[in-house]
């Protein structure tokens, strides 16, 4: 599974903007693709998504730009991807069809592992909070099994 370019930068440039701004100030998308490296064009059409989801509110005019809707602890990491129509998906079946990602009826062999895996992602970006990006307190979040620290070992 990969997160295409759309859902991580619309989460960089929404921890920018509650990093620098919050709901307080309005901050300018051409701060923000200039600090996150992503292009003014792309993040404005990110941003039209996020507003018409309710997570931004846009000011116009002089000192004008976006800023949070609501705090950073009560906007979520899946609210965000969701936002910009990001499907967190794992399998490469369509949803709803009986043929499986090789086109075949059926589906793979390895099919519910792939399908679960996306539904753990899931449930992991909406136990995340933006508060959390910006604060930097998502890395220990994922505890290993069992106790088996073995693959989370310092290198």
């Amino acid at each position: 599974m990969r997160l295409t370019s759309k859902g991580r930068y619309a989460v960089m440039a929404m921890a920018d903007l509650a990093a620098n701004g919050g709901g307080a100030r309005a901050v300018p998308l051409q701060e923000v693709a200039q600090r996150q490296d992503i292009s003014l064009s792309y993040l404005e059409q990110l941003f039209a998504r996020l507003r018409r989801a309710g997570l931004v509110s846009g000011v116009r005019g002089p000192g004008g730009g976006y800023r949070l809707s609501r705090p950073a602890s009560a906007i979520l990491a899946s609210d965000i991807i969701s936002a910009v129509n990001e499907p967190i998906k794992a399998t490469r079946c369509r949803d709803g069809s009986l043929k499986s990602c090789q086109g075949k009826a059926g589906r793979c062999i390895a099919h519910d592992l792939w399908d679960e895996l996306g539904r753990q992602i899931s449930v992991f970006l909406s136990g995340v909070t933006l508060e959390d990006v910006v604060e930097r307190r998502v890395l220990g979040r994922a505890h290993p099994p069992h106790g088996d620290t073995a693959c989370y070992a310092a290198e």
